[in-house]
């Protein structure tokens, strides 16, 4: 049986990322690269719905998103069980197992990030045939990273370069409590959904 393909499968990015306070600046620098370069950035954190078992969120997010983006960077032990978190990997290896059993998913096409060059090997080394990228958990490089992968995969010369991204996102930083105030929002709590939306409206009055 065919799988149904989404109508924004072309435009969609599922983004498999830590979401702790310490990777924020890294995570919303990503999401601004992603909308500013013409595509939908997708996450688990979109939807609330407490009903959705967590794993099906993911799985569905990954069946309708052509791009993704993974980073395995976050290889620390927690402080409480001494032990690695180990979700960024496993939603990967399903996107893998998604594109290479799924005959309509064959075209999907990933990003994959680590903090350093290599390091991946020595705790994944099942994807050392994969291209993995590093973002030494600076933003800047991560906005040129996604930058170059989404302008060559998906073949868009309109993409404007990484150091524009990059200071478009921080001139939007600049400007985001003011629209925040404007919408009624706290700065400092805002949903996924939020931020993503707001990024919208700052691209259509600035480009």
């Amino acid at each position: 049986m065919a799988v149904r393909i989404s109508p924004d499968f072309d435009r969609n990015v599922f983004i498999n990322c830590p979401f702790d306070a310490a990777y924020a600046p890294m995570f919303e620098a990503i999401v601004f690269a992603v909308k500013r370069a013409g595509f939908e950035p997708r996450c688990a954190r979109e939807r609330l719905d407490s009903s959705q078992i967590r794993l099906h969120k993911i799985i569905e997010l990954i069946r309708v998103s052509r791009f993704s983006i993974h980073d395995l960077s976050r290889t620390e032990l927690d402080e409480t069980t001494a032990l690695p978190r180990f979700n960024m990997p496993l939603e990967l290896g399903i996107d893998l197992g998604c594109k290479a059993f799924s005959r309509s998913h064959r075209e999907k096409s990933f990003l994959i990030f680590d903090s350093e060059q290599y390091r991946f090997q020595k705790y994944v080394s099942d994807i050392g045939g994969q291209d993995v990228h590093r973002h030494e958990n600076d933003p800047k490089i991560a906005i040129s990273r996604v930058r170059d992968w989404l302008r060559s995969e998906a073949d868009l010369s309109s993409i404007p370069g990484g150091a524009a991204i990059y200071q478009a996102y921080a001139e939007f930083r600049q400007d985001l409590p003011t629209i925040c105030a404007a919408s009624g929002l706290d700065v400092e709590s805002l949903t996924f959904t939020d931020f993503s939306r707001l990024i919208a409206i700052w691209l259509r009055i600035h480009t």
